[in-house]
Formats: C-alpha cells, structure tokens, sequence
C-alpha cells in the first residue's frame, strides 16, 4: 500500500504528465506557417484583374473580372504578353477557371451562368447553370472544387456540372470564410482567402486547413501600395516542373514562389 506522500508524488508525476501530453498535442494540432522566397519575376498586365489562374502545357491561363472589362486569356509566362483572349459578355462579371480535358471552365460572380471554352482556340462552347455566386474552380483531374465565398467548397461532377457534396473548411475548429481562388497543388487544394495575404492548404476530404502560406510583403514587391483593393488573387502550379506561381488583382508583377517553413 503506498504511503500518503507517495501517492501525493505519483499524483503529481501523472499531472505533469497530462500537462506534458497537453503541450504535445497543442503543438501537434497547430496549423503550421509557411514563409516564401522568391524565385523568379514576371510581368503581368496591370489592367487584368486576375480572377482565375493555371498553367497547362506551357501556357499561363488567365481570367479576369469586373463588368465590361472580363476575359479568358492565354499568357506567354516569361513576358506577360497576352496571346489570345476571348471577351466575356459586358453584362457578366468573369471569376474563376480550371481546366479538364480540352475545354476551359470558367465561373461568373452573381449571375448563376458557367462558361466552356475549347482550350486550343479560347471559342465558347456551352454555358451552364448553377445556384449561388461562383468565385473559383480547381480540379484534381476528376472532380471539380467551386468557392462561392463561403466557408463551403462544392464539389461537382465535371460531365453534368452537378454537385455531388460540400467541404467544410475549417482551422482550429473554426470556419474559415472569403475562401476565393483555387488551385490543387499535390492533393491538396490552395486558395487565396480574400482581401488577406494567406493562403489556405486545404484537406480536400476533412476540410481542415493543413497549413497557413503567409505572403505579407508581396503586394509590396509587385509595387501595390498597402491598403489597396489590388488584392492577392491568383495561384497556379507547373506540376511537371513543380512551380508555384502566385499574383493579384491589377498587379504589374507575377511571381514564382518556394514555400518556407516558419
């Protein structure tokens, strides 16, 4: 039988354990933090108020917003020269694309009213519908991911353009909202949260944020000046060279990124 003050010692041994077990598994459920370097620089047209962005075969895919002013367009990545664009009607506001197979698939923000573009001549092919506002699309090269500003990813069946189910996006439990353009990076979806300069690393099965990419400074670098509504908005990735590319609305500047851990 132990004594009063041994039991008293094992007590606290089995509370400094608990409290040790506790601190390990804060640490352990802390979203990590990623820093960026910059690798290279490129010029970007600073009258495109980038909305969507990717990199197929070469090629950087552009979408641009605003009334009047929106537009699917291919890019020439080293110079920025716009070299081929189809003009979105003035009444729709363009928001994000993605690409499957051969055709581009392009979102509109109020409008209910999808785009499908033959990816080779930029040509609209068909329009379709959906509920809501569209803010972004991604794909793993079998289903498509849809923002619409919301805590919510919808996930769609690219032949019918049908939702199939939703993702919950949360960090630390909580709901992260404003969730804006896409990008699937390595299983994982990346988005830009609007009007911030982070970017969510997201589960695209749980929904939880996996990582934090932290691009203060950036805006900066592309010279916007703080406080502007020239927001980050933009990221694509060269999965055959595994190169990130980020920029942001009215931006003169697109830059290729290599995560940090912080």
């Amino acid at each position: 039988m132990q004594s009063w003050s041994s039991t008293k010692v094992v007590g606290r041994l089995a509370a400094a354990g608990l409290a040790l077990f506790a601190s390990l598994a804060t640490a352990q459920a802390a979203v990590p933090v990623y820093g960026y370097e910059i690798k290279h620089s490129y010029p970007h047209d600073p009258q495109a108020f980038t909305q969507g962005l990717l990199f197929q075969n070469g090629i950087l895919y552009e979408s641009t917003g605003l009334n009047g002013r929106s537009s699917v367009r291919k890019v020439a990545l080293e110079t920025g020269k716009v070299l081929q664009k189809t003009d979105i009607p003035a009444q729709f506001f363009g928001e994000g694309i993605t690409a499957v197979g051969n055709v581009i698939i392009g979102l509109t923000w109020t409008s209910q009213t999808g785009f499908i573009f033959d990816s080779e001549t930029l040509q609209l092919k068909q329009t379709f519908s959906y509920p809501g506002e569209g803010w972004a699309l991604a794909t793993d090269g079998e289903r498509l991911y849809m923002s619409d500003g919301t805590a919510y990813i919808r996930v769609l069946d690219p032949k019918t353009m049908q939702q199939t189910r939703r993702i919950r996006v949360t960090a630390d439990g909580e709901p992260v909202t404003q969730i804006n353009e896409l990008e699937w990076v390595e299983g994982q979806i990346y988005a830009n949260i609007w009007q911030t300069d982070k970017i969510a690393r997201i589960d695209p099965f749980s929904g939880r944020v996996m990582g934090w990419i932290d691009l203060s400074g950036l805006a900066a670098k592309a010279g916007i000046e703080s406080g502007s509504d020239n927001v980050l908005n933009g990221i694509a990735y060269d999965s055959a060279k595994r190169r990130l590319f980020v920029t942001g609305k009215l931006w003169p500047k697109l830059f290729e990124i290599e995560l940090k851990r912080k």
